[in-house]
């Protein structure tokens, strides 16, 4: 156990250093933008290309891997939306909880973190999650946040929203960056020397800078969002994200493998822990274009990354 938490406190001390720093002033606020960009359109699509593109490419296609974590994703946003959804949390918000509850940090956090506690080979089924994330988990939330709209106007717009939140991942790298990576790796080609070198550099930059971006990200939603609330509002959604995902993908994917499904026991224990992972910081950003309740929605993602520092670890612990 000592071990592992020497692996995952500098993961969780770069984010507790980017908190520190917005909070206190030290990073101002109008400079986080500017971080998350060089991050998302930067830093990020270099390291997924460079784990792509040096992953089998049978793993990138594990359509058992997939499966599963689809299933536990679409159990997952139908719980939480049934457990929350009230006469005070509505549409809108429940399903923007239900995407924090089902969405786990994997990019900024779960792939380098996963990778140094487990190795190269936990890159490729971490990535698929993130694919199954960004296009289906995602794009469903966004679109059931519109129900709120009325009867007949509620299901156009939750369309409209679908479409929207769709095209939204055409226009992110990170798939992309994937997509090439998995195409690099099929026909083993290699990027020329000095653009190899370029890009390499910029996946190096990646880990550190998202960690301390997400802590920059999180001060930034308590500054701006910190409006009273009962904690039955947020710590519900937590426990659902770091306790009951994580052992719902256990129960799905053992299930899966005495069904005779051909699930590695190696990707099991990855897809455990990236849903054991905190929720995406991300998804404040998206709850404050959206119009939901921001506050909730960043107490909820802080709570997880917090709580994980010990949950996570237990995790792999358990795991390992």
């Amino acid at each position: 156990m000592l071990q592992i938490f020497w692996v995952t406190l500098p993961f969780f001390a770069l984010v507790l250093a980017g908190f520190v720093a917005a909070y206190r002033r030290l990073l101002p606020l109008e400079a986080i933008p500017g971080l998350n960009g060089f991050v998302l359109f930067f830093a990020l699509p270099c390291m997924l290309y460079r784990f792509g593109s040096t992953t089998p490419i049978a793993q990138l296609l594990d359509l058992v891997v997939v499966g599963v974590y689809l299933m536990c994703a679409l159990v997952m946003v139908g719980f939480a939306i049934v457990m929350t959804l009230n006469r005070r949390i509505r549409w809108n918000d429940a399903s923007l909880g239900a995407l924090v509850a089902a969405f786990p940090n994997s990019g900024f956090m779960g792939v380098p973190l996963l990778v140094a506690l487990l190795g190269p080979l936990a890159a490729g089924p971490a990535i698929l999650t993130m694919l199954v994330d960004m296009v289906v988990t995602s794009s469903l939330c966004v679109a059931l946040s519109r129900l709120d709209d009325g009867q007949g106007h509620g299901r156009a717009a939750m369309l409209d929203a679908g479409k929207k939140a769709l095209k939204g991942v055409a226009a992110n790298p990170m798939p992309w960056a994937i997509l090439l990576g998995a195409l690099a790796s099929y026909h083993q080609f290699t990027l020329p020397g000095p653009v190899e070198k370029t890009a390499w550099l910029l996946a190096d930059a990646a880990s550190p800078v998202a960690l301390f971006t997400i802590g920059a990200v999180l001060a930034r939603s308590q500054i701006q969002a910190s409006h009273p609330m009962p904690i039955s509002d947020y710590l519900p959604v937590a426990l659902m994200k770091l306790v009951l995902h994580p052992l719902l993908v256990l129960a799905v994917g053992t299930a899966a493998v005495q069904l005779g499904l051909p699930l590695d026991p190696f990707a099991l224990t990855v897809l455990v822990l990236v849903a054991a992972l905190p929720s995406a910081s991300n998804v404040s950003l998206l709850a404050e274009r959206l119009g939901a309740d921001n506050g909730r929605i960043a107490r909820i993602i802080l709570v997880s990354t917090a709580a994980s520092f010990l949950s996570f670890s237990a995790a792999v612990a358990w795991l390992t």
